[in-house]
């Protein structure tokens, strides 16, 4: 017989007598808790895989943001630029922070807009990844005058643009801008880096022997050998700012064709006068490039290189954009025809 329940209150367990259980106890599991009739579940389960997928990366990206623009995120940051600066140059670092700094500055977009074809710059914006084009800081901003910024700001973005437009062959062909007539320096991409990493600060300031006068902030060289169709132009022309060389499939194939570009499209039109040179290979023979200077004449804004790539030249660097962009349509418009 069990305890009685004492007088003060208290009182002692009585002695179980129910036999033990023959099955162990029901343990919940998830999908008990899910309720198939849910709206929210049959959109998740009927969603397809890829699109599920970017819902994911959107939301990653959302709680990244939020941690990264944190107010105490971006004091810490700003204190460790600071303490760097008191330090000394250290350019791998301090730009490392810089950039990450840059980046806290703006409001990351959820969704980023389709690069109109692709390049390394595409999958970098899709990744939520792009170095600002203007990257100049500090020292770096202070050694250049206001214009040759303006000019590495512009070139550099026309570096990007190449890329996203597939323009680029990985760390080939240059795009080359005049910055001072009366010295004769221009800017060029350092050999080595890829179009989608071209900044401001990066170009290197040559001579028009192709020597370096200004490294800029990477160790990198420069193809001097690239260098010389661009010289032989700038030489010839002084009227013209800035030289476009590209390779493009379109373009090999109309350079290769007996005919040339034909006048058939609105872009083709508006190139005007297109001139033509027999390419012979890596240009180092003195006698080519006075044969290029006669080939593109005094006034042809474009060049075709026989069996090779696509020449523009223009007096601003927005020029030789648009005769660029319209010659790669034309032979683009060309090849889709025949």
């Amino acid at each position: 017989m069990g305890d009685q329940p004492r007088m003060n209150g208290e009182s002692v367990a009585g002695v179980v007598t129910a036999p033990p259980p023959t099955t162990a106890p029901h343990k919940e599991r998830y999908f008990d808790r899910v309720d198939e009739s849910s709206p929210e579940y049959q959109r998740e389960r009927n969603m397809a895989p890829d699109l599920r997928q970017d819902f994911n990366m959107m939301e990653q990206r959302k709680r990244v943001s939020m941690i990264l623009q944190s107010p105490a995120f971006c004091d810490e940051l700003e204190t460790m630029i600071q303490d760097q600066l008191k330090k000394g140059k250290t350019p791998t670092s301090l730009l490392a922070l810089q950039q990450i700094a840059d980046f806290m500055t703006t409001s990351m977009p959820s969704m980023y807009p389709a690069a109109p074809q692709g390049g390394m710059a595409a999958l970098n914006m899709s990744l939520g990844m792009v170095t600002p084009v203007n990257d100049l800081r500090g020292s770096d901003s202070i050694s250049y005058d206001k214009g040759e910024k303006l000019l590495r700001c512009k070139l550099a973005a026309f570096y990007r643009l190449a890329d996203l437009f597939s323009w680029s062959e990985l760390i080939y062909n240059h795009l080359t801008v005049r910055v001072n007539s009366d010295q004769e320096r221009f800017l060029i991409v350092p050999f080595g880096l890829l179009y989608s990493e071209v900044t401001a600060s990066s170009l290197v300031k040559i001579n028009l022997q192709g020597e370096i006068v200004d490294r800029g902030s990477t160790n990198l060289g420069v193809n001097q050998a690239g260098f010389t169709l661009h010289s032989a132009i700038y030489a010839a022309r002084p009227d013209i700012k800035c030289v476009v060389h590209i390779h493009t499939a379109a373009g090999a194939a109309v350079s290769a064709m007996k005919c040339g570009l034909l006048p058939i499209s609105p872009e083709a039109l508006s190139l005007g006068e297109v001139s033509y040179h027999d390419y012979h290979g890596i240009l180092v023979d003195e006698e080519e490039s006075v044969l290029i200077q006669k080939n593109l004449g005094p006034k042809s804004k474009v060049l075709i290189l026989r069996n090779h790539g696509l020449v523009s030249v223009g007096e601003t660097v927005e020029e030789a954009f648009y005769y660029i962009h319209n010659l790669v349509t034309a032979c683009e418009i060309q090849v889709g025809l025949t």
